[in-house]
């Protein structure tokens, strides 16, 4: 799960293209500083948008930070510093920890869970400075694996938990911007947990593992990606709302390409895959 709310960089200018690199590589250069490199594993264009998003709302000055990267030796990069990308990265280990659990609870992946128990003491940490958000996590991890065992095919409840746990994460403090920060999030994270699902179906029916996307395809296989593309669309839409209604100018241009176009990038990519693989075996039976 994770890692679907990026930018579309093809359409982004190249003065939005440096900037938004520059907050991925700030927030990376955080999760080293926090954790080393186990913690710059972690890092996803998710918390990103959220770095993006709180720095702009709270007009927050961004250091520059030069540095060599062992990933793109030949030239140095620049970074963003700030409090705003600390606060990003402590949310990326919390949620990269528990989402390594849930690979090594799901599948037994020993490589998983040897990355989560390193990055023990870290999470540790950062769970009793932010202790509202860890809680938010960890209830989400306990409904979501009850709900599994239960076999629970309401997809809007379970999309919802995902939902209910992004809210606390966009709430770095309580003011006048929460309801439209916790909006934003709620529903980006039933968005992140639709397209997560989506992305899985196929796999997971093959596996006999649970997704409640399955029963919705062989109630309506015809109607299955009509159903999709309708309540992606509005999940999206009810979050550009939120974020409409905040009053932000710095990066606005990189924030909407992300929400009214990078979104939206794995979504296609996987349609026109799924509609090549149906062609395919048409192809071989007839």
């Amino acid at each position: 799960m994770f890692g679907y709310i990026h930018a579309n960089r093809q359409e982004m200018s190249e003065p939005d293209q440096k900037t938004y690199k520059s907050y991925y590589c700030g927030l990376c250069q955080a999760l080293k500083r926090m954790a080393g490199m186990k913690g710059q594993v972690l890092l996803n264009y998710d918390v990103t948008f959220l770095c993006i998003l709180l720095s702009s709302l709270y007009e927050t000055e961004n250091r520059v930070e030069t540095f060599s990267c062992k990933v793109h030796p030949l030239s140095r990069k620049c970074g963003f510093i700030s409090p705003v990308i600390d606060y990003g990265a402590a949310m990326n280990i919390l949620l990269g920890y528990h989402n390594l659990m849930d690979d090594y609870l799901d599948n037994g992946n020993r490589k998983k869970k040897a990355l989560a128990d390193s990055l023990q003491k870290t999470y540790e940490k950062i769970r009793q400075e932010y202790p509202r958000q860890a809680r938010a996590i960890e209830a989400f991890m306990d409904k979501t694996r009850k709900a599994e065992e239960r076999h629970e095919e309401n997809v809007d409840i379970l999309s919802g938990y995902t939902g209910e746990m992004l809210a606390q994460i966009f709430l770095m403090k309580e003011d006048e911007w929460k309801e439209e920060l916790m909006n934003i999030g709620f529903y980006l994270g039933k968005f992140i947990y639709m397209m997560d699902a989506y992305e899985d179906r196929e796999d997971d029916d093959r596996h006999a593992r649970f997704n409640p996307l399955i029963l919705k395809y062989r109630e309506c296989s015809q109607c299955y990606e009509a159903f999709m593309e309708q309540s992606l669309t509005s999940l999206v839409e009810e979050a550009a709302k939120s974020f409409e209604r905040l009053p932000i100018l710095e990066n606005a241009s990189i924030l909407r390409n992300v929400l009214y176009s990078g979104v939206w990038d794995r979504y296609e990519y996987l349609k026109i895959k799924s509609g090549r693989k149906k062609n395919e075996q048409a192809g071989k039976e007839r």
